[in-house]
C-alpha cells in the first residue's frame, strides 16, 4: 500500500549552549496510507520529537521528512504552515483550545486559517463534526464549562475540520480517564474506518490490538 509517511535517515539535534542532544537517532521508516499506528515509548523515548518531524513542527537535523509524497525541507514556512494545516490534523494531550472562543469557534477557527473549507461551509461542517463527536449541544460552550474528555473530543473535531488524510496523537489520553479515552480512541477508529491515517503516541505497554501496527521508541530509536 502506498505510504503517507516516510523518513529516511530523519534526526533531531538540540543544542543548548556547548551542549547537544540528539533527541531522535537516524530513522528510516515508512507508514502506509490507511495505518493505525501506536508509536509506543516511555517519557523521553522521543515520541513527541518524532510526531514534531512528521507534523513538519520541527525541521530534521539530517535526512528526509515525506508526506503524502511531498519533501517537506523543500518547503518554506508560510507553505509548510499551509501544508501542514490541510493535511495534517494534530491532537494534544492538553487538548490546546482557545479559552475565549466556543467549541464552535475553535473548530470555525481552524478552517478559517487554511480556507480549504469554502467559507459558506464552514459553519455547517463545524456543527457536523460536533455531532460527530457526541457534543452537538455544547456547540456555544467555551471550554472552561467542559470537561477534560470533552474538550479533548472538540480538539479532535478541530483536528478534523480541513479533512486531513493524516491525524497525529500526541498522549491524547494521558489526563483522561477510562470511560473518556475509550471515547476519544473510539473517535480514532472511526478516522481509519473512514480510510484516514492514525499515529497515536503513547506510554501504554498494555492491550495494543486496536492499532494495526505498533512502532516503539527508546533512547531515540524507533523499530
Amino acid at each position: 500500500m502506498q505510504a503517507i509517511v516516510e523518513l529516511n535517515e530523519a534526526n533531531k539535534v538540540f543544542v543548548q549552549g556547548a551542549v547537544s542532544t540528539e533527541a531522535l537517532r537516524p530513522t528510516t521508516l515508512s507508514v502506509a496510507k490507511g495505518d493505525h499506528v501506536a508509536l509506543v515509548g516511555a517519557s523521553g523515548s522521543g515520541k513527541s520529537t518524532l510526531l514534531n518531524l512528521i507534523a513538519g513542527i520541527d525541521r530534521p537535523t539530517k535526512g528526509r521528512v515525506k508526506i503524502d509524497g511531498t519533501d517537506l525541507g523543500g518547503l518554506s514556512e508560510a507553505a509548510l504552515s499551509r501544508f501542514r494545516g490541510s493535511r495534517i490534523g494534530i491532537v494534544f494531550q492538553f487538548f490546546e483550545l482557545i479559552p475565549t472562543l466556543t467549541a464552535l469557534e475553535n473548530i470555525l477557527l481552524a478552517m478559517e486559517f487554511v480556507g480549504v473549507v469554502p467559507r459558506a461551509d464552514r459553519r455547517e461542517r463545524a456543527h457536523a463534526l460536533l455531532e460527530k463527536v457526541g457534543l452537538a449541544d455544547h456547540a456555544n460552550k467555551q471550554p472552561s464549562r467542559l470537561s477534560g474528555g470533552q474538550q479533548q473530543r472538540v480538539a479532535v473535531a478541530r483536528a478534523l475540520a480541513n479533512d486531513p488524510p493524516l491525524l497525529i496523537a500526541d498522549e491524547p489520553t494521558g489526563n483522561l480517564d477510562r470511560k473518556n479515552a475509550e471515547l476519544v480512541h473510539d473517535l480514532f477508529g472511526h478516522c481509519v474506518a473512514e480510510g484516514r491515517t492514525v499515529i497515536v503516541a503513547t506510554h501504554e505497554r498494555g492491550d495494543l490490538s486496536r492499532y494495526s501496527r505498533t512502532i516503539r521508541i527508546e533512547d531515540g530509536v524507533a523499530a
